[in-house]
């Protein structure tokens, strides 16, 4: 599993940091926690559901009276009202590194390419500043996709980053596995 889930927040502050769902609204998620223990912005949750999945969820707004709302990053089938909510004590991570390269991997960390997840590889932080210019590659060397009219028509530079835009059914998830 991830990083952030793997992680407990600090030793003896687990009681301290425990909430509550107050609400779910489709993936917005309100969490209930006692005086003063409000989690930061982008701090990472734990939901356990009933049926052992572990739910991710990130801290957006402070909304007042002692909560907090909240993105899930899987689905939130199965969450009632009062279910636990645990703090993490810090945000989201995720693996970087040569391993990372040419993997596919969800928004917490998770390798999603059918291969075992890569050991040993530095975690980051999913919000945080952008390398100075000087630390980001200028090379600039084309990314062969083996796809003809993709590399004749819509040529890209490898390292950069790509938007694949495409209604349902017409093939982009092809093209990423390709």
């Amino acid at each position: 599993m991830a990083e952030v889930i793997e992680k407990p927040a600090e030793a003896g502050a687990a009681q301290d940091t425990a909430g509550r769902i107050s609400q779910v609204i489709g993936a917005v998620v309100d969490v209930q926690f006692a005086p003063g223990n409000l989690p930061s912005l982008f701090d990472a949750l734990v939901v356990e559901t009933r049926d052992g999945r572990q739910v991710v969820l990130e801290v957006q707004l402070e909304v007042g009276d002692n909560a907090v709302r909240c993105i899930a990053m899987d689905s939130t089938d199965g969450f009632r009202r009062g279910d636990a909510v645990r703090a993490t004590g810090g945000p989201i991570r995720v693996p970087v590194g040569v391993e990372t390269l040419g993997r596919m991997f969800n928004v917490i960390g998770n390798a999603i390419d059918d291969e075992p997840a890569p050991e040993g590889t530095e975690v980051w932080p999913i919000h945080r500043p952008a390398p100075p210019l000087e630390e980001q590659q200028t090379e600039i060397e084309v990314l062969e996709t083996g796809i003809k009219v993709i590399d004749l028509m819509c040529t890209f530079v490898k390292g950069s980053k790509i938007g694949l835009f495409g209604g349902a059914g017409v093939g982009k998830t092809v093209i990423v596995q390709e």
